[in-house]
């Protein structure tokens, strides 16, 4: 038995908030967490999309039903999407790279934006964090929430694609998932690899709430 590769297409489905056609708009690209879907994960960013910010949110490429049970699901099962598992973890990373360098050309790429962010919450984290790191987008900032930079990511090789980039890890102070300590050792971290960083903190647990977003959009408006 012999394991190979073909490549094949695929539809990715993703959602957008904003207005439509706004060229040189702020354009935020926001993954999911693990079991999410794009519809749902959009709807804190309604709070801060508008004529100067507009808000791509892909869906992740691997959709499953969320119940364990056997048997056929009915319409009303729950179903939730994945960036990657382990399984054929290095072609899965290669893939939603590509996907999400696609969806910022499909939208425009840099010359219909003044500024890419990519957002990342929980595993989505890890999923921005490769981006940024591998892609070929240009992305000014990096926005880590409820989440860490990928555990594999190699600083010293991504280096000359992080250094120009606003870092921003996002914490909330109520999260049972990410430990404070944990996203203190995450920035020191990329300093110790050279890579300005930043923590900030919300009230709130391991979630993207409205008035925490809107609260850290604000910020990040105020300091340009």
């Amino acid at each position: 038995m012999r394991e190979e590769h073909l490549r094949v297409r695929r539809t990715a489905r993703y959602v957008v908030l904003g207005e439509e056609g706004a060229r040189g708009a702020e354009l935020w690209v926001a993954c999911h967490g693990y079991r999410q879907l794009a519809r749902y994960f959009a709807r804190p960013f309604a709070a801060i999309a508008g004529p100067g910010r507009r808000v791509a949110v892909p869906e992740g490429l691997s959709r499953f039903y969320l119940d364990d049970e056997g048997g056929p699901h009915g319409p009303e099962a729950r179903v939730g999407a994945t960036w990657m598992t382990r399984e054929d973890r290095l072609h899965e990373i290669d893939d939603y790279v590509a996907y999400l360098d696609a969806l910022v050309a499909h939208l425009g790429g840099p010359a219909g934006a003044a500024r890419i962010t990519a957002f990342g919450f929980s595993q989505g984290a890890a999923t921005a964090s490769r981006w940024a790191a591998y892609g070929e987008a240009e992305i000014d900032r990096l926005v880590l929430w409820a989440g860490l930079p990928a555990h594999d990511l190699d600083l010293a090789a991504a280096g000359t694609r992080l250094a120009h980039l606003d870092i921003v890890l996002a914490h909330g102070r109520d999260d049972p998932h990410v430990a404070e300590a944990a996203v203190e050792r995450a920035v020191e971290s990329l300093h110790a690899a050279g890579l300005p960083a930043r923590a900030w903190r919300y009230e709130g647990g391991h979630e993207v709430g409205r008035d925490a977003l809107g609260a850290f959009a604000a910020e990040l408006s105020g300091s340009r």
